[in-house]
């Protein structure tokens, strides 16, 4: 890609996308290198003490709700009917061959992850998926490589402005709220999230990168034509 071809904001996005990319990756590796040597971190006491809370709470209860909508089950749904939807209405090929790749890539990225840290949950219970290693949380890469990826394409394709903004918001809710949820239900420690949304958004900034870049080649080939 040639810069000159780029217009000011398409370069300043790019830049701003590859620091993005240095700043998460740099925590997820700053705290990966932690978790190896067994370091003891005070801020997954903290929130232990603090975000932990009694099953019978109205704030422990809506958590139980919100940690099933990043599920594997459940963002898979999502993601087979949103390519449905893209597939349909005959968007490009390449917003659905990307969703894949983003939403397999850090499936699998994750599940490796998890096998070469072997980092021990603070509890397991199997109805939360609380089950196997703990590092990094896999509802949190999940949460923010398939919600962000949904921001993505709301702001790109919906035009009328309160529905964008509704959407918006609630995708970035679902994004936040869902690792929030998996250390109020403690099943991971504050650094698991904080690990898996590092891990997640550099993911999902790395493919959205290549996706803008194929989507550019494309419309300056048409234009040449």
């Amino acid at each position: 890609m040639i810069l000159k071809d780029l217009s000011k904001a398409a370069i300043i996005t790019l830049i701003l996308g590859f620091i993005a990319i240095i700043l998460t990756t740099a925590m997820f590796l700053e705290l990966a290198e932690d978790v190896l040597e067994k370091e003891i971190f005070m801020i997954d006491h903290f929130f232990q003490d603090y975000l932990v809370s009694d099953s019978n709470n109205w704030f422990y209860q809506m958590m139980e709700i919100l940690t099933e909508a990043g599920s594997v089950l459940f963002l898979t749904v999502a993601s087979v009917m949103v390519i449905a939807y893209l597939f349909l209405t005959k968007k490009s090929k390449w917003y659905i061959l990307f969703l894949i790749v983003n939403m397999v890539g850090i499936s699998l990225l994750t599940k490796v992850l998890k096998l070469l840290f072997e980092r021990e949950r603070p509890e397991l219970i199997d109805q939360y998926d609380g089950t196997g290693f703990s590092f990094p949380s896999g509802h949190s890469t999940g949460a923010i490589a398939f919600y962000g990826f949904i921001i993505y394409l709301i702001w790109k394709k919906v035009s009328i402005k309160w529905v964008k903004f509704l959407a918006l918001v609630l995708s970035g809710f679902l994004a936040v709220a869902i690792p929030l949820s998996r250390v109020v239900l403690g099943v991971h420690y504050f650094t698991d999230i904080l690990a898996g949304m590092s891990l997640g958004l550099a993911w999902l900034i790395t493919c959205l990168i290549a996706l803008e870049f194929l989507l550019w080649r494309r419309k300056a080939k048409m234009r040449d034509t």
